[in-house]
């Protein structure tokens, strides 16, 4: 099944029989969700059903560098490096990595080269090779269509990102949490095994343009270059909240993208700060008004096909979708809380208990996340929610994933994290107030899929869980449901 690029759906178009639009659109993207919670088991059950699987692809180096010092338990991770096309990479990030029968109980795991300006071949490597992984495994066994979701606030890695998926064969690109007005160009270089960058947003850094890239060529060994035959080039769904945002990206054929997924603002993970002034309600969280809601009218009228997320994870939700000229919608809660998820299985199932029984508190904080934005975190006991856990955590920023770079005075290049030591960061001359309550969400996200860094001293990161805010889908599933029942009950409302 090859999904068409454009074009808007109506109701009557759904085949029954597969879920899919007549003119080969899925109906339903799973959301690609955290560090490695949409990870491949996840993403093949789903496009297993003909939908459209997504594997999150922020952080996967961490997640296959600790995973192959864990020592690959099952194989598959090796059994996927072996289909790398390119086997001396491969064989290079085994030896560096894997770890035969894993590390004891309690090491702490080896760090990962970090993101920045400057060129890594080590880190390269490790990305591309870890977003091959993910990719590969996730379109096993099946026809059905995969995509990879990277967030343009991480324009640090997604080059070598995008080019490790693609080895894979992904289908869609999504790209969220900024404006991926590049992301076409350099999947269309890619594809050609063409070097390709991205501008890259650096603070106090006035006209001066600093960019990241990847030349697939240098990649390959000299005595077996790239391919003469180009890769197939991904669709780009471009994540927005606005049909103001949609319509900019669409004006320009360099900009354009495949199509857009319109997100509210109950979606989980980390949404659109409202337009205007900040106001918080009782609960203290950001209050949404009119100016928020997108025009769906507006976005259908580009012409462009476009899926509606956060707030849809009924039976009615994409019948409701599809009569705004949506092609489907996208769902993420739903498919976060089913048996294949990446989350740790006892955090998955604790959630998903107290959310049966109406318990369970997701919060939109606009303090929580480094990047500003407010961040859906779910309460659990014991987990960075709670103010004791968050308190007793050192402050810290090892991975790095959502640093800032900015300009020392000088001229060279610095890095700064909202999260990381108050008094660091205060050094690199921002104000200690942007610091106050900011989670380290790095490391609490990977925790959540139990990959969690053990500290020399004895410290084991706690975790960070986030969720959407509507959670009124369980009522139709089965206590411990599956990725394939998400999709019965929203497609054709059969009874669980």
């Amino acid at each position: 099944m090859r999904p068409a690029t454009s074009g808007t759906t109506q109701p009557e178009d759904l085949v029954p029989s597969t879920g899919v639009s007549e003119a080969g659109l899925p109906v339903l993207i799973q959301g690609g969700m955290g560090v490695a919670v949409s990870g491949w088991r996840l993403a093949r059950a789903v496009a297993r059903t003909g939908q459209l699987g997504v594997v999150s692809g922020t952080a996967l180096d961490v997640a296959l560098a600790r995973r192959l010092q864990r020592g690959d338990p099952g194989g598959d991770l090796r059994r996927a490096l072996a289909c790398f096309p390119i086997p001396e990479l491969a064989e290079r990030v085994l030896g560096r990595w894997f770890v035969p029968g894993g590390i004891a109980p309690g090491t702490p795991y080896r760090p990962v080269p970090r993101l920045g300006l400057r060129p890594s071949r080590a880190r390269d490597e490790l990305t591309v090779v870890a977003n091959f992984a993910e990719v590969f495994l996730a379109k096993q066994g099946h026809d059905g269509p995969v995509g990879v979701n990277y967030l343009e606030k991480i324009q640090l890695a997604t080059p070598a990102a995008a080019y490790g998926a693609m080895l894979a064969g992904v289908d869609y690109v999504l790209m969220g949490a900024g404006i991926p007005a590049e992301i076409p160009a350099l999947l269309d270089a890619f594809a050609a095994h063409r070097p390709a960058e991205l501008t890259v947003a650096v603070a106090e850094a006035g006209d001066a343009r600093h960019t990241v890239g990847l030349d697939p060529a240098a990649l390959w060994p000299a005595h077996r270059p790239a391919p003469a035959e180009p890769l197939r080039r991904p669709k780009l769904l471009a994540i927005v909240s606005s049909h103001v945002l949609a319509a900019y990206l669409a004006r320009s054929p360099v900009t354009r993208p495949d199509g857009f997924v319109l997100e509210t603002p109950v979606a989980g993970g980390h949404s659109a700060p409202p337009r205007g002034r900040l106001v918080l309600d009782e609960r203290g969280e950001p209050v949404y008004g009119p100016r928020d809601e997108a025009d769906t009218a507006k976005v259908a009228a580009i012409g462009l096909p476009f899926w509606l997320a956060g707030g849809y994870a009924t039976p009615g939700g994409a019948a409701g979708a599809r009569a705004t000229g949506a092609a489907g919608i996208q769902v993420g809660t739903a498919f976060a809380l089913c048996r294949e998820s990446g989350l740790d299985d006892g955090l998955r199932r604790r959630m998903l208990s107290r959310a049966r029984r109406g318990a369970l508190e997701v919060r939109n904080d606009p303090r929580a996340s480094p990047t500003g934005f407010p961040f859906k975190v779910a309460s659990l006991p014991g987990t960075l929610s709670e103010p004791g856990v968050f308190d007793r955590r050192p402050r810290l920023c090892d991975l790095g994933y959502l640093r800032t770079p900015y300009v020392r005075p000088g001229g060279a290049i610095g890095y700064r994290c909202p999260a990381e030591p108050v008094d660091a960061y205060v050094r690199k001359g921002r104000p200690a107030e942007e610091a106050e309550g900011r989670q380290c969400l790095c490391n609490g996200l990977t925790a959540a899929i139990g990959l969690g860094q053990h500290r020399a001293d004895g410290y084991h990161e706690p975790a960070l869980l986030t969720l959407g805010q509507d959670l009124g889908f369980l009522d139709g599933l089965p206590d411990d449901h599956s990725a394939a029942d998400v999709v019965d009950h929203l497609l054709r409302g059969a009874p669980a």
